[in-house]
């Protein structure tokens, strides 16, 4: 009589709203509808174009602030190094903040922090605002949107298919390239740089709305599993003491080899697009009579084939090893860079259209695989680890960013900086396939 009286009384009793929203079975989309997750993943492609744009003017900006403000490229490469180490030390304490207080916010308030530093640059007369502006502001604003946003989209949103979003989200970027950069040289070279700052700022604002109204931080915010899962799971809460989560899982990750030999190879993936390519293949191209334009163009062109060959990638990533794609990847890149100097013309010739389009298919299809290993080797921590990585990445860029220009005057030339990064994407092709399995390998 007690049992069934207790048992009456339960089956009476209210529930909690959260307890039983969290229990509700939720029906997966029927087969004629598209998950919520893929228009997530959308929304997040949109936001990182969006921010890609500052990405873009670094390069072209070299030679204006030279000509107005007579300031050496060693100066202006050591701005643009500060911006691109911050871009990567900030991702990891990023990924732990969207744990915190959700991937919404964070991703709106750095649009508005690339935009605010963006935007102050116009009205800046000295070096030190320079630093500032663009190296402080943007790159803790572009940090906060580095990989590691895509890396925590990947895992929440996806349990299937991850290597192909990594992918597509990270193609992103290259995507934001070939929209602005065309646009941006042509400003630059018709009406100064001044315009194309502002550009950068105004299309960094006009991504906000989106993300506030469009992002979610969690499928069951929606009351979905995620894509590919056969089993709801409830969200998680808050993390808190998110700084100290991120140095925790660094100690933790830099005890393991694997984390040292990623870190590595990403670092010399980074001096080779980032720090090298991207800041200064366009004024080793004008140092050889070439427009800015037409050279602009040519890395417009390498964002077409970045999102072709990064998206490959991701295709290829979930069906074979990560470790020899990577090694491939790298010693095919350092390869080519070896023959760029005797590709550098006045005009675009036919051997310099297969750099470009080899170098594009190359240029980050290093993220997918690494990003994988990370999953296989850190589990749950793995968005963090991966910003981690992403900041030896960033470091390895704002060091040639800095080298290169320092290199540029002292020697005249940007000859030895091709050469000596081509020998070291030969050293982190052979770090890559030593790198051990991981737990949640097959």
């Amino acid at each position: 009589m007690t049992e069934t009286t207790a048992a009456d009384a339960s089956r009476k009793a209210p529930e909690n709203p959260r307890t039983r929203k969290d229990r509700r079975p939720r029906p997966a989309p029927s087969a004629g509808r598209i998950h919520r997750a893929w228009f997530v993943a959308a929304v997040a492609f949109v936001t990182i174009i969006g921010a890609a744009a500052f990405r873009s003017l670094p390069g072209l900006l070299m030679d204006p602030l030279h000509r107005e403000f007579d300031w050496s490229r060693g100066t202006i490469g050591f701005a643009v190094s500060v911006n691109l180490a911050l871009y990567g030390l900030t991702a990891p304490f990023a990924a732990a903040l969207m744990d915190r207080f959700g991937i919404r916010r964070v991703v709106a308030v750095a649009l508005t922090v690339i935009a605010l530093g963006s935007g102050l640059a116009v009205w800046m007369t000295a070096a030190w605002q320079l630093i500032l502006y663009w190296g402080f502001l943007v790159g803790l604003g572009s940090g906060s949107m580095a990989l590691a946003f895509a890396a925590t989209v990947t895992n929440r949103w996806f349990t299937e298919r991850r290597g192909l979003v990594t992918g597509i989200l990270t193609a992103a970027s290259a995507s934001g390239q070939l929209i602005f950069l065309p646009l941006l040289s042509w400003m630059v070279e018709s009406h100064g740089w001044r315009p194309a700052a502002v550009t950068v700022a105004l299309s960094a604002l006009a991504v906000v709305p989106f993300v506030w109204l469009l992002l979610r931080d969690h499928p069951a915010d929606v009351g979905l599993a995620p894509y590919g899962a056969k089993e709801f799971t409830p969200k998680p809460p808050p993390v808190q003491g998110a700084a100290s989560r991120a140095v925790k899982v660094l100690f933790k990750a830099a005890r393991t080899g694997p984390f040292w030999l990623l870190a590595g190879t990403f670092a010399i993936c980074g001096a080779s697009t980032n720090g090298l390519i991207q800041t200064h293949f366009v004024p080793a191209a004008h140092d050889h009579g070439m427009p800015i334009t037409a050279a602009a163009s040519l890395l417009a062109v390498i964002g077409v084939f970045d999102v072709i060959g990064t998206i490959f990638s991701g295709w290829l990533t979930d069906r074979f090893d990560a470790r020899r794609l990577l090694g491939a990847y790298y010693a095919l890149r350092g390869i080519s860079l070896l023959f760029l100097p005797m590709l550098l013309a006045p005009d675009v010739r036919p051997p310099m259209l297969f750099f470009i389009v080899f170098y594009g298919l190359d240029w980050v299809a290093t993220v997918p695989p690494t990003l994988a290993l990370c999953r296989e080797h850190y589990g749950e921590d793995s968005a963090i680890v991966f910003g981690w990585v992403l900041a030896s990445h960033q470091i390895g860029a704002a060091l040639v960013a800095f080298l290169g220009g320092l290199a540029r005057d002292v020697f005249g030339s940007y000859d030895v900086v091709w050469y000596a990064s081509g020998a070291l994407c030969a050293a982190a092709a052979l770090m890559a396939v030593v790198i051990r399995r991981g737990r949640a390998a097959v």
